[in-house]
């Protein structure tokens, strides 16, 4: 096969960015003063056997979008040996302009920089753009310790089980700091109805006793390959605002395929502090409410399969049953009580029934809206060959400017790449 690996890297002003819109706050974001975690991970993809292309998605906030990708291509051009092209806002604006040439809209909230389901499809758009057929999805504070990395990845995709079904989608898995790939104790008095670790855990040891690939529950954003019939098909969902990878099993199941699990294929994650639990824990209530809405709302439609909560045992099926309202609100008030970051828990808890279950309600249908379009929009990009040179073109015009000590491409400065793709 021809995968291309692809890693979103987040850049900010500050390290941490509390509150704000709840789509476009991140766990890791890196000032833009500092390195970060980034060229870590790429110094441990050079020992990796038969590395290919690699891909940068660079996020940032609008302010400093042209900084950010500066700052990135020069961590790039610090290895040579890997072929990396960085993805910023000045080729993000090329892409809207070509999608906008083909009669396809910009997509501008469905495939971008500003959510984790836009930045994971523009990954897939370039994927398609580029020629792959398989992509790869890497975090920036991971790294890799197994030279086989890639070909583990690519084990069994494309292929068929011994029931004829195709493997088109699959999740490894991390070890964390402590050496595990358990999740943390959660078993505290404030957690009694939040015990999402131990559901995770349950079913984490089951998964490791079984075979090397099997159907899974779980999927590991940062450990994670598609094929392209499968990307071709499905995009993620750009409305949730956390929790994409696993949102995109539950897709793949409503619209009749599956994740599969390997047990063998792994790297280790290593990311810096933690931000805000409670705005993490903001960013949960509204992922897990829109999920169960979601849900709900795609059981009216003729054309999906219906996945309810018990086929999801022990995990993530009781964070989709009906009682997840009063779990959020009950957990975010006694955490409230007992951990540091209190106000932000009360917020949290406000959020539960006011905010965030008016976000799921309004958004919980936008998805399959989107969906009708997006096979589409892959197949009219698929190979661009004009988009591609536009795209490379614009790389190397920022790395030369870097070269020159001029600074990077201003994404509103690309009037002559601009024509190169109109002719």
């Amino acid at each position: 096969m021809n995968p291309v690996i692809v890693i979103p890297t987040y850049v900010s002003v500050r390290r941490s960015r509390e509150g704000g819109n709840v789509l476009t706050t991140y766990d890791h974001a890196t000032p833009l003063t500092q390195a970060g975690e980034l060229p870590r991970c790429l110094e441990s993809l050079q020992q990796v056997v038969d590395i290919g292309p690699i891909v940068i998605l660079v996020v940032s906030e609008p302010s400093i979008e042209v900084q950010a990708a500066e700052k990135v291509q020069k961590i790039a051009s610090k290895f040579p040996k890997l072929g990396i092209v960085v993805i910023g806002a000045p080729e993000l604006n090329l892409i809207q302009q070509r999608m906008e040439q083909l009669g396809l809209g910009r997509q501008q909230a469905e495939i971008g920089l500003s959510s984790y389901g836009a930045i994971r499809n523009l990954g897939l758009l370039v994927t398609s753009t580029l020629g792959f057929d398989a992509v790869v999805f890497i975090d920036d504070d991971e790294v890799i310790d197994d030279p086989e990395f890639l070909h583990n990845a690519m084990y069994g995709l494309g292929k068929l089980t011994k029931k004829g079904i195709p493997i088109l989608a699959k999740s490894g898995f991390f070890f964390n700091t402590q050496g595990t790939y358990l999740s943390a104790s959660q078993d505290k008095w404030y957690n009694r109805l939040w015990q999402q670790g131990r559901a995770f855990n349950k079913w984490m040891a089951k998964a490791m006793r079984g075979p090397r690939l099997s159907r899974s529950n779980y999927v590991c954003g940062g450990c994670f390959v598609l094929h392209k019939e499968a990307f071709k098909r499905l995009s993620f969902d750009p409305w949730i605002t956390r929790g994409e990878d696993l949102d995109y099993m539950l897709n793949l199941r409503m619209y009749g395929s599956d994740m599969w699990f390997d047990n063998q294929w792994s790297l280790l994650h290593r990311p810096p502090a933690s931000t805000s639990e409670g705005t993490r824990f903001r960013q949960d209530i509204y992922r897990w409410l829109y999920e169960f809405r979601k849900l709900e709302y795609s059981r009216t439609q003729i054309d999906l399969l219906q996945v309810k909560a018990a086929s999801l045992e022990p995990y993530p099926g009781p964070f989709l049953e009906p009682g997840i309202m009063n779990r959020i609100r009950m957990t975010a008030f006694m955490r409230s009580l007992a951990r540091p970051d209190k106000s932000a828990y009360r917020k949290a808890a406000k959020a539960a029934t006011g905010e965030a279950a008016t976000y799921a309600q309004r958004n919980c249908s936008r998805y399959f809206e989107f969906q009708f379009v997006w096979p589409e929009i892959m197949a009219r990009m698929e190979h661009d060959t004009m988009l591609t040179t536009a795209l490379i073109q614009s790389v190397s015009q920022r790395q030369v400017m870097i070269n020159l000590g001029t600074g990077g491409i201003d994404p509103g400065s690309t009037s002559e790449i601009r024509l190169n793709i109109a002719e």
